[in-house]
């Protein structure tokens, strides 16, 4: 069974050291939701998830060592505006560059398939250190990413339980929540995450 989720994904550093990642599906196997992962300086990894049974399915997806289900408010634009629980995050996003306009040219029917995702997957390992399309997921899931469309991330501020989390930083060192991680420079994808569940019922 394959569950499909159409949005963005964020990758954002910050100077204390987090590093967040926000996934924004407006169209999901559970409706409209939103999910931040978090990776705190010391390693502790916390998923904010908008509703229990997303919650349940990302962390069988992915690996946390805290799983929250908090009410969540985004707002997306040209600046973006995030509340999930302990977190505020606002960023904005500048002008896409080449990579992105090249990613955009691609047809979505193309971009979401197995074989071409595989194939974006070899140039993407060494040029975009840390980032891979395609791969093993938990629980014996398989999963891709369908890139569309790709934009730097040219502010941001955070703050988690009213602390600061400091400027607007590279997501590193990368994060370690599955088999791959956000690009380096902090980013917003368009992207279509695939994830393949196998089917677990008797014969």
């Amino acid at each position: 069974m394959r569950m499909r989720f159409d949005g963005w994904i964020a990758g954002i550093g910050t100077g204390s050291g987090t590093r967040l990642v926000l996934g924004h599906w407006p169209r999901s196997p559970f409706g409209p939701v939103s999910d931040v992962m978090v990776e705190h300086p010391g390693g502790h990894r916390v998923l904010l998830a908008q509703t229990a049974e997303l919650a349940a399915f990302v962390a069988a997806t992915y690996a946390f060592d805290e799983v929250r289900v908090e009410a969540m408010q985004v707002s997306a634009g040209r600046a973006w505006h995030v509340g999930a629980g302990p977190l505020r995050l606002d960023f904005t996003v500048g002008r896409r560059g080449g990579l992105g306009w090249l990613l955009r040219a691609v047809p979505a029917r193309l971009a979401r398939r197995p074989r071409w995702v595989r194939l974006v997957d070899l140039p993407a390992r060494p040029a975009l250190r840390g980032v891979r399309t395609y791969g093993s997921a938990g629980n014996g899931r398989r999963e891709w990413y369908g890139v569309r469309d790709l934009h730097p991330v040219a502010a941001a501020t955070a703050t988690w339980d009213g602390r600061d989390l400091g400027p607007l930083t590279d997501v590193e060192p990368p994060v370690r929540f599955g088999f791959a991680s956000t690009p380096r420079h902090p980013s917003l994808a368009r992207i279509t995450t695939t994830v393949e569940v196998p089917d677990t019922r008797a014969p």
